[in-house]
């Protein structure tokens, strides 16, 4: 669907599933708003909705932030952990 809007039938073609499966999966991504679909004669169409994406995106870049955050007061404790540790040389 990246590449434009596709045909139920064109979207389970390459994939090792049935097409009822393939509608299963359509139909989680229609209730969760990232796709729509139109039905055209015996055709049902379906396209991408980039916009729903927005929120997901959002939530992603905010549990980035905080885990690189965690990431660098772990490597602070570990580089404070490690000059405890060491051996003092003499002189």
């Amino acid at each position: 669907l990246g590449r434009g809007p596709a045909s139920v039938s064109e979207l389970a073609a390459p994939l090792d599933m049935s097409l009822p499966a393939v509608v299963q999966h359509l139909q989680v991504l229609e209730a969760s708003g990232l796709v729509r679909s139109e039905k055209v004669g015996r055709t049902r169409t379906c396209h991408l909705v980039p916009d729903a994406l927005d929120g997901a995106g959002q939530w992603i870049a905010q549990r980035r932030t905080l885990t690189e955050r965690r990431l660098d007061r772990l490597g602070e404790f570990l580089a404070e952990a490690d000059e405890a540790s060491a051996p003092e040389e003499s002189s």
